[in-house]
């Protein structure tokens, strides 16, 4: 084929990049004659293997297209184009000199639960919501497993006396305290701590259901506390304050993640804009404006 004349090859320049793709896709290859065997070509270095045909080339296609070719793959996506990320995007995902890397945050939950959607109004965008700490049912279930073991033994001394009326007001004691156990467990999964970009909200209760909310706007101080239990288990207490005043919704005890969930209802207070952002609200909002 020979040496290639002309100026270098400036990939900067697309007038050149389209020029060599075209001058590659018109390129014919040779046809390799019969009497040289079924291989590529004859010579040292070179295997045999099936030979090419006159129609086999660099052709138009999805993979050598000179139009929407940026050079970071050779596969297309459907869409025709390929990602464009950012000096700022890249920026925030490298580490610092420290070494230290962007904080990730755990990620939003899409939709609410309908025990708390019934709660929410339109305009209001869910945030999240979280259940309490396992340790907030460390008393019921220390209180089961000590009834059974003692009512357990209390139970078989007395069959043994054979005093059968007072065995079965130790069985039925067991059960009290098992159906106890039971309500402290689903009075816990019915137990939320909401948070909206513009209130925070606690319900409970299974018979008498109990909602409190502050709004974000009103809070004032906030703080979350960590014995050193909390620390190793991952859990803590919030204080919220409202203009100094007692309200519903001050001490929420027995959080997880509590670092997280102060970063996250501080974001919402300060930094709306960035949760926006992050959730990648802003862009589909627009795009359903552009489709009505």
């Amino acid at each position: 084929m020979g040496s290639p004349s002309g100026p270098p090859f400036d990939p900067d320049d697309p007038d050149d990049r389209e020029r060599r793709d075209r001058d590659r896709d018109t390129e014919p290859i040779p046809r390799v004659p019969p009497e040289e065997g079924p291989g590529y070509g004859s010579g040292p270095g070179l295997s045999d293997g099936p030979s090419l045909s006159d129609d086999v080339g660099y052709g138009a296609g999805p993979g050598y297209a000179g139009e929407g070719r940026s050079g970071r793959s050779w596969i297309r996506d459907p869409e025709g184009g390929y990602p464009e990320i950012s000096e700022d995007e890249l920026a925030g995902l490298r580490a610092d000199a420290a070494g230290n890397t962007p904080r990730r945050v755990l990620p939003l939950e899409d939709e609410p639960s309908s025990l708390v959607a019934r709660y929410l109004f339109p305009t209001e965008r869910y945030r999240g919501e979280w259940k309490r700490h396992w340790i907030h049912l460390a008393t019921p279930i220390i209180v089961g497993i000590a009834a059974t073991f003692v009512l357990g033994y209390l139970s078989g001394f007395l069959a043994g006396q054979d005093v059968g009326a007072l065995t079965t007001v130790a069985v039925l004691l067991w059960f009290a305290v098992m159906a106890w156990v039971a309500w402290r467990v689903a009075d816990w999964w019915y137990d939320r701590f909401i948070l909206t970009n513009k209130r925070v909200m606690v319900v409970n209760g299974i018979i008498t259901r109990r909602v409190a909310m502050m709004p974000l706007v009103r809070v004032t101080d906030m703080k979350y506390e960590q014995t050193p239990t909390g620390r190793a288990l991952n859990y803590g207490t919030f204080v919220l304050e409202s203009a100094g005043q007692e309200q519903a919704l001050r001490e929420i005890k027995n959080l997880p993640n509590p670092n997280e969930l102060y970063l996250r209802v501080v974001e919402e207070m300060y930094e709306p804009q960035a949760v926006e952002a992050r959730l990648g609200k802003e862009a589909d909002e627009a795009k359903a404006d552009d489709g009505a």
